[in-house]
């Protein structure tokens, strides 16, 4: 009985090989996620039951946003159903008395039921009349609705902290309700269903209330074990749905890599085709025992519910034939009771389904709905006050910083001023905080102890908006966005207009022209390879769009600011790189810093300062000479990159070696 009544609950996963080689264990969601405060999944049919009237209301809403007259029309036309229905079913009653009860002849008889006949027929010809109405409003507000819910869901993604965004739970999240627009669209129509199953239904349990009482709790008795079975179908499939999503993004992950572009080389080379395309087939088996598992279960569900729903079907009948012999019932009104039981019956079991479909969905419209809850609660928060004109320097003093999930602070006491007109590096081995420290004084993310001003102005207090308009940023893997040249390098501001020649001297402060100019339509060339006629560009040919992209936002602001850069010069030859540099350089101003970020130690030693940047800490700072004098972390690094360009050593004579490093602890 625990097996049918009970709550659902998961299966235990079944891991395949190729899950625990590749991925080091079961892509399964627990549902952990669903036992914090704000989830609360709870399937039950009562509570599903319960909580279906808000998440129907919350989809209803979004199609009054969209097209309240098409709302109000597909309203009109299914309440006008199912008085039609009720009128068809009074029609019927008046031809079995007719043909049943009435005296005279054959003929006199077939005489008096035309009225009804030709009732019954306006109004069915009425009913179709509504429902091709309804199904045309209904169409036309679907799309709608999916829209909104889709705007919702990006503009919720798009205006989070960038902590969320790299919060595994987060990200969860994000995934489940992915599902939430499509299922908004269809519950439209699973709406529309079941309110006409609702208005018909009850108009049939009205005649048949009306031909005798003791019907209409029959009629339930019909039709209640296949509501509980399709509902405990849904529910099911949901929790399989949640559980196995990441493992389903996993095998599209798998799929993906083997007809990419730039994995192409080495699926092909190093024989990775072949080896990828073998997990994938194991993960897919795993998947397949898990839809075989939900189709066994289904059918016995659907044969517990059919054979209970039999068993109504038998003892309404029997019922009936106890009434008729009774003499409670006449032959006429049996044979208008046996069509409403039929009819009501249909009906409820149409509504049923409906009412099963809406809870399908409205699981995941409540994802949806959660996940904008928890967006809105990590959302950037808007206002503050504005941030001064001008601004002599940004500085960081004590700042520290340690992600969610990581057990040791990624920056650590980091003090660093960054005067408006001057060039600052920061160097440091992969992993010493640099990225941490630059998203930082970007305010992507806040400090959790210290302070970063903006001159006398901490950034808390600050309207980060404002803050990110001040901000220009170059990383190594900037986004290569699908869209046209020109796009690519207006996208570092997008809001500021701009004419067909007003790129220009953006193209040519990063030495881009050649570039352009090799490209079949010029700026207006598409760079996506996806599509048909565009272009593909190197990886040095990107960065000089790039660093045209962030000349073009730094060109267009007029306020003190601070530009940030990232590794730019990774994918250039050494001649481009040292051109590259030069460039950045450049864009210091009166009302600019620039803060070069990178382990190319030749691209510093024209900085105004260097900070040395080791496991989150700050070790060194200072001039390029003062940091050679010091013989410390910067010296030993700046040596090592010196040697890889020294003429090879003469035979005999001892390779010069870099001094050992001191530990700055």
């Amino acid at each position: 009985m625990k097996r049918f009544f009970g709550p659902v609950k998961m299966a235990e996963p079944l891991v395949s090989d190729a899950e625990s080689e590749l991925f080091g264990g079961p892509l399964r969601y627990d549902l952990g996620w669903s036992q914090h405060e704000h989830a609360g999944l709870d399937l039950t049919m009562m509570s599903a039951l319960r909580s279906m009237p808000a998440l129907v209301g919350a989809t209803l809403r979004m199609a009054w946003q969209a097209d309240r007259r098409a709302l109000l029309a597909v309203a009109v036309s299914e309440i006008g159903q199912g008085v039609a229905a009720a009128v068809s079913l009074l029609a019927v009653n008046a031809v079995m008395h007719a043909l049943l009860a009435g005296s005279g002849t054959a003929a006199q008889r077939l005489h008096a039921l035309l009225p009804g006949l030709l009732a019954a027929a306006a109004v069915a010809v009425v009913n179709s009349a509504l429902s091709a109405w309804s199904t045309s409003r209904a169409g036309r507000l679907e799309p709608k609705v999916e829209r909104i819910a889709i705007t919702q869901y990006l503009a919720a993604a798009v205006g989070v902290e960038l902590e969320a965004i790299d919060d595994p739970d987060f990200r969860r999240l994000v995934d489940v309700a992915e599902h939430g627009p499509s299922a908004a669209r269809r519950m439209i129509g699973a709406c529309v269903a079941a309110l006409n199953g609702l208005i018909s239904l009850v108009t049939t349990a009205g005649v048949l209330t009306v031909l005798h009482p003791v019907l209409l709790p029959m009629l339930i008795l019909i039709a209640a074990p296949r509501g509980w079975g399709a509902m405990r179908v849904a529910q099911e499939r949901y929790v399989s749905v949640m559980s196995w999503i990441e493992h389903v993004r996993a095998g599209r992950l798998i799929g993906n890599l083997l007809t990419e572009r730039t994995a192409a080389q080495e699926v092909r080379l190093h024989a990775v085709g072949a080896f990828l395309l073998s997990r994938y087939q194991r993960m897919a088996e795993s998947a397949e025992a898990e839809q075989e598992r939900l189709a066994s279960s289904k059918a016995l569900t659907e044969w517990v519910a059919s054979a209970l729903s039999g068993l109504a079907v038998a003892a309404t009948y029997g019922t009936m034939f106890w009434l008729i012999t009774a003499g409670h019932m006449s032959l006429a009104i049996a044979g208008t009771a046996v069509i409403a039981v039929r009819t009501g019956s249909a009906s409820l079991g149409a509504l049923v389904m409906n009412v099963n479909q809406l809870h399908e969905e409205s699981l995941y419209v409540r994802d949806h709905g959660r996940f904008l809850t928890q967006a809105a609660r990590r959302v950037i928060p808007s206002g503050g006050e504005p941030v001064p004109e001008q601004v002599e320097e940004v500085v960081l003093d004590r700042v520290s910083y340690r992600y969610p999930d990581r057990d040791t602070a990624a920056l650590d006491q980091v003090s660093l001023t960054l005067p408006m007109g001057s060039v600052t590096a920061v160097v440091g081995e992969n992993g010493s905080g640099k990225s941490t420290l630059m998203k930082i004084l970007s305010g992507l993310l806040l400090p959790q102890s210290g302070t970063l001003r903006w001159g006398p102005a901490d950034i808390t207090g600050l309207d980060r908006s404002q803050i990110f308009e001040r901000v220009s940023l170059l990383t190594q893997d900037f986004q290569r966005w699908p869209v046209t040249a020109a796009m690519n390098i207006r996208l570092g501001r997008p809001a500021h207009p701009v004419t067909p020649e007003g790129l220009g001297p953006s193209v040519d402060y990063a030495g881009a022209g050649p570039v352009i100019a090799k490209l079949p339509h010029g700026l207006r060339s598409l760079l996506a390879r996806m599509f048909r006629g565009a272009i593909e560009l190197s990886g040095g040919e990107w960065q000089k769009v790039g660093l045209a992209r962030t000349h073009w936002r730094s060109s267009t602001s007029r306020a003190d600011g601070v530009l940030i850069v990232d590794e730019p010069t990774s994918a250039l030859d050494p001649e481009a790189e040292i051109e590259a540099f030069d460039r950045i350089r450049r864009l210091a101003a009166p009302n600019r810093a620039v803060v070069l970020v990178t382990h190319r130690m030749s691209g510093v030693r024209h900085a105004d300062r260097i900070y040395v940047l080791n496991a989150g800490r700050l070790v060194e700072q200072g001039t390029h000479d003062e940091l050679i004098a010091a013989r410390g972390r910067y010296a030993a690094m700046f040596d090592a990159q010196a040697a890889q360009y020294a003429p090879a050593p003469t035979p005999g004579i001892p390779k010069p070696t870099a001094p050992p490093v001191a530990d700055p602890a």
